[in-house]
């Protein structure tokens, strides 16, 4: 007759070179098993449909042999029931992961997947937060709830047409290139057989960019350099009322400065064309500079917060730029939409198509904004050394004026 197990017992049961199962003396199919590694568990033993089968209960301390007794009557009644308690806990199992593996592929969860082990992995920052960005405004709400397996050809073109049909037509080519990548890695994984962006061309034929704030966009968006505030609402607007490059004035040193001539000089190495650049400073220009708080760093930076780099996080800034920019359009009307796509840079082409339609003459637009092709291109650009500074004053002057006008 078996002995009756104690705690005791299974607390100081010995290994031996082999498995040991130890039966209990008052729940009879109950075993206490000892593997030679001293690892102890429970398992009852039964038979059913004339076969013989063991159910593993748990290891031991974690089942202690009080909840040991317990387990095993309830399995060995579903045995008396002609229920295997086994099969039973396989076929749970079996729901459980088939739950979890339908849970693990719906899109938002892949999509996660996708960012964590491949877009912040693999791409640069600003990159990974674009295609952040893209899937969770412009594919993830289209597609909410749905397994990554249903998503078809015929679904991917449905949904680049509603950013077409929205005004967003150069958006669309960037949201299939993120769906077309997120796809492919997910037949890298084995998640898809086939990818259903695979074919899909790109919906709108890319141009070299063209936009230009109109009057009243730009008026809500100045308005909108004032609700960001410092640091990004003075660079913003020096962005503007210069011309300049978004790096050039992002990177401003106070070195290159002079307040009492109002000229502000880009040296070569940090101008795009590699060529010194001296740029008028209108007085809303000076203006803001005088109220800059001057933050110490050996690099003298004009636009920093630490002192020792410029201002990062351009993206970011221009997110919450926007933001502030609809909630101005929506204090005016409460069913005004986001302004159509627009970038930082679009700010330099605005300033020099307006001062275009100031008067100001194609040749000092382009010294204005430092190109050195255009009207004084080849052989007129080698011989007229003309600085043109005067011109540039008075435009960079004129341009200013109008856009203090249009924002009061």
């Amino acid at each position: 007759m078996a002995k009756i197990l104690t705690t005791k017992a299974v607390e100081t049961a010995q290994p031996g070179p082999a498995r040991r199962e130890i039966p209990d003396g008052i729940l009879p199919g109950l075993y206490l098993i000892v593997q030679p590694s001293g690892a102890r568990s429970w398992a009852v033993r039964f038979r059913i449909d004339g076969r013989p089968r063991k159910h593993t209960l748990g290891a031991f301390p974690t089942v202690d042999l009080a909840t040991a007794r317990e387990l095993g009557r309830a399995a060995l009644t579903k045995v008396h029931a002609g229920v295997d308690p086994t099969d039973e806990r396989n076929e749970r199992r079996a729901a459980a992961k088939a739950a979890r593996n339908a849970t693990a592929d719906l899109m938002h969860n892949v999509s996660e997947e996708f960012l964590k082990r491949h877009v912040r992995t693999k791409t640069r920052a600003s990159s990974a937060r674009e295609t952040e960005r893209i899937l969770n405004v412009d594919v993830l709400p289209a597609w909410k709830g749905r397994r990554v397996q249903s998503i078809t050809r015929r679904d991917v073109i449905a949904l680049l047409d509603s950013v077409v049909d929205r005004g967003a037509p150069i958006l669309a080519n960037r949201v299939l290139a993120v769906v077309r990548r997120m796809f492919s890695w997910c037949v890298e994984r084995g998640i898809l057989e086939a990818s259903p962006a695979a074919g899909v061309k790109a919906p709108s034929v890319e141009r070299s960019r063209d936009r230009v704030l109109s009057d009243e966009e730009l008026r809500v968006v100045l308005a909108a350099f004032d609700d960001i505030g410092w640091p990004f609402g003075p660079l913003f607007k020096v962005l503007l009322l210069t011309a300049q490059r978004r790096d050039e004035v992002g990177e401003m040193r106070w070195s290159e400065v002079d307040l009492g001539r109002r000229i502000w000089t880009i040296p070569r190495e940090r101008a795009k064309n590699d060529q010194a650049h001296e740029v008028p400073l209108s007085e809303p220009v000076v203006a803001i500079l005088k109220e800059l708080p001057r933050i110490e760093g050996r690099a003298g930076f004009v636009f920093t917060t630490t002192g020792t780099t410029p201002l990062g996080g351009y993206s970011r800034a221009k997110s919450r730029l926007d933001g502030f920019v609809l909630a101005r359009l929506r204090s005016e009307n409460l069913d005004a939409e986001p302004l159509p796509r627009w970038t930082l840079h679009d700010l330099r082409r605005t300033a020099a198509t307006n001062m275009a339609r100031l008067g100001v003459s194609q040749i000092v637009v382009e010294k204005v904004i430092n190109h050195i092709s255009g009207s004084l291109s080849g052989v007129a650009g080698i011989y007229n050394r003309h600085s043109f500074a005067d011109e540039k004053r008075a435009a960079l002057v004129a341009w200013a004026k109008w856009v203090e006008e249009l924002s009061q």
